[in-house]
């Protein structure tokens, strides 16, 4: 019996022994391991390390499309001819686009390298099955683009930026149209906003030093070629969607590189191919020189060899333009699509502003209500949503 009980408090010693190393090795956890206070993240340096990044992605974002936008209008409007009768425009956007897609290509899959997880993951092109899809927005991309530019020709670059804000538009047409979806009234609302303010400013005659010469057929035409780059704009960004929507994982930096790399495929095909497009005249519907027998591609490398700074303009152009869609994708995965709604809304204000500022452009008190409807309800458009987005979160968690 007095054996038994000696045993019992042998186990009792050791079970205690246990106990009092394991607080003490937890003890040892809390002091000098992730428990310990001092070992914690300061709220103030990340705070701190937040505003830096939102200073660098939106810094990068307003740095690199203000310089685009710039270079953008200075390449598709400057006269480079030797008297202002003479004119010399460069009309070869699609040497602008490849140019554009080629540093787009190459810096998208140089930050796609550095910040994916493992050398074997996050491949540009995960299976087959999403090839086709792929290449239908990369075509529709690389006719929208150049159709874009040749509207510049008959139309101010104010008006064009200010089109370009109405994506909104053309994505809900075709997403009710093609795809069944449905959308709040306050969308509808904002859509209505928004076209009426590009109606008025488009009916409003500016003046200004640098206005277009151009009478109303051409002006009518140049909104024609506005209309499809927006509608086809829309079909890319809805057929983008869908393949979100059936490849999971698929994110947006792996799309970049491949849409980049099949754009600058399609466009220097059409560039090698151009002098025979151009006996056709298919070129010549949509508004792309095609050139004058030589082709787009060895017109436009004789006409920077003429003028060599619209060729700097052109690799600052694409330079700008990749760097850009960096700084965009990093904004999204640093502080989602609601910061990069605002940064995006308010840079295209800045280019105008800067468009108006830096070539001497004049707007009418018409037009500057035309640009606030369109700003405005793009603005409250992000507001809206940004509240909807919130309503839903809370409803999920109650759930």
């Amino acid at each position: 019996m007095s054996t038994q009980n000696a045993n019992v408090g042998q186990r009792q010693q050791a079970n205690g022994k246990i106990a009092q190393d394991k607080h003490q090795h937890q003890l040892g956890l809390s002091l000098g391991g992730k428990n310990d206070p001092a070992l914690k993240p300061n709220a103030e340096a990340q705070s701190a390390d937040t505003l830096l990044n939102l200073i660098i992605c939106a810094g990068g974002i307003y740095a690199s499309f203000l310089t685009w936008g710039v270079l953008q209008e200075r390449i598709t409007t400057t006269n480079y001819g030797t008297t202002p009768t003479h004119r010399e425009v460069f009309q070869y956007p699609v040497v602008v686009n490849t140019v554009q897609s080629l540093f787009a290509a190459s810096l998208g899959y140089l930050y796609l390298l550095f910040t994916r997880p493992t050398p074997e993951s996050m491949p540009v092109i995960p299976s087959r099955k999403i090839l086709a899809p792929l290449c239908l927005v990369a075509i529709i991309s690389s006719v929208s683009s150049p159709i874009g530019y040749a509207s510049l020709q008959h139309v101010d670059y104010i008006t064009f930026i200010l089109a370009k804000s109405c994506k909104l538009l053309p994505v809900m047409f075709l997403h009710v149209t093609l795809y069944g979806k449905r959308y709040p009234f306050y969308k509808y609302a904002v859509v209505a906003l928004v076209t009426a303010g590009v109606a008025i400013f488009t009916l409003q005659s500016g003046g200004g030093k640098k206005k277009k010469q151009t009478n109303s057929g051409n002006s009518v035409y140049g909104l024609v070629l506005l209309s499809i780059n927006l509608l086809f704009d829309g079909l890319t960004n809805s057929t983008q969607d869908d393949i979100y929507a059936k490849f999971r994982g698929y994110t947006g930096k792996q799309m970049m590189v491949a849409l980049n790399i099949m754009s600058t495929m399609l466009t220097t095909l059409f560039l090698l191919l151009s002098p025979y497009l151009a006996q056709t005249g298919v070129a010549a519907v949509v508004g792309i020189s095609p050139g004058k027998g030589a082709g787009e591609l060895w017109d436009a490398i004789a006409f920077i060899q003429r003028h060599p700074a619209v060729g700097r303009d052109i690799l600052m152009f694409g330079a700008a333009g990749a760097l850009g869609q960096v700084f965009i994708f990093m904004t999204l995965s640093i502080f989602g699509s609601l910061v990069l709604v605002t940064v995006t809304v308010t840079r295209k204000m800045l280019t105008m502003i800067l468009s108006v500022v830096y070539f001497g452009h004049a707007l009418t008190a018409g037009q500057w209500v035309g640009v606030g409807l369109v700003f405005g309800g793009v603005g409250i458009e992000g507001y809206l949503n940004k509240v909807e987005k919130a309503q839903k979160a809370r409803e999920k968690k109650k759930a």
